[in-house]
């Protein structure tokens, strides 16, 4: 059986490390797409104006309510006297001695969890929070969450649309060099077809191949996507922040079954055309 291994191995292993190196590139950047979307989402702020009458005792359960709800990712307190530091920071004068008197009033400062700043969950939870008496009035840019969830959507829809067309370009890429592969081999295949092998005896050994092709493809797509990281984050170190050890496992896991599968799975494809053609036709 050692007539049938594939000439062509190189080439097809080629093949199937560059498009997964294309693939894995496109995953990371997806990944990070996410890891930005869910921070931006993280760090829009709504501020809970209180009535300044509220009693300490009631603020404090609020605040409580709010921090074990599911929907908070951080919750800050703000007192009368700190919010007139932090204006005071801001202004650079002592405002409350000019007026005589502290005018402004205590808030809760909340960040809600990426999940949850969709629209018109964000609108029920505000709507929520806002029924309880302590508070007087709620604030937060709409607009600019709206506009900030319609962008992400936008641009996820771009990046699945771009990595199902690469998909699709990838398979039509490796199906046409195995089959060139294949067809070199033609007249083996006639042979053992003329002394009634069987055809699952003649698939065996260029399955085999394809695996291993697409075993070293992808094993060979990971090393080279690691190192770009690697030196990636010597020199941009935030990039750090967006693509853990998790995310790396998951797409490299990815990466080699996707070689495997592809490779195996374009192998069986050309094999059963010249398999199923008349030998004299081969």
């Amino acid at each position: 059986m050692k007539s049938l291994k594939n000439p062509s191995g190189i080439s097809n292993i080629i093949s199937i490390t560059l498009v997964l190196i294309v693939l894995g590139t496109l995953a990371l950047i997806l990944s990070s797409a996410q890891t930005i979307s869910n921070h931006l989402k993280e760090n829009v702020e709504v501020s809970l104006t209180l009535k300044s009458d509220s009693d300490s005792l009631g603020i404090q359960q609020l605040v409580n309510q709010i921090k074990k709800a599911d929907y908070a990712k951080h919750v800050n307190y703000i007192s009368k006297e700190q919010a007139a530091i932090n204006l005071q920071k801001d202004l650079g004068e002592n405002f409350v001695d000019f007026l005589g008197y502290n005018p402004l009033k205590p808030s809760i400062v909340i960040t809600f969890k990426s999940n949850y700043t969709e629209k018109l969950l964000l609108k029920n939870i505000i709507h929520s929070i806002s029924s309880n008496n302590l508070i007087e009035d709620v604030q937060y840019q709409e607009s600019m969450i709206n506009e900030l969830n319609e962008n992400l959507k936008m641009i996820s829809i771009v990046l699945l649309s771009f990595t199902l067309l690469l998909i699709i370009v990838a398979i039509g890429l490796i199906n046409n060099t195995i089959r060139i592969a294949l067809y070199s081999q033609r007249q083996i295949i006639r042979s053992m077809l003329l002394v009634g092998a069987r055809k699952s005896f003649i698939r065996k050994p260029f399955l085999i191949d394809s695996l291993k092709n697409g075993l070293i493809g992808g094993v060979t797509s990971i090393i080279i996507l690691l190192s770009c990281i690697y030196f990636a984050e010597q020199r941009i170190s935030d990039l750090k922040n967006l693509i853990d050890s998790n995310t790396i496992i998951q797409i490299s896991a990815l990466l080699l079954g996707i070689g495997i599968i592809l490779s195996v799975a374009c192998t069986m494809i050309a094999l059963a055309r010249h398999l199923k053609y008349r030998t004299n036709l081969l």
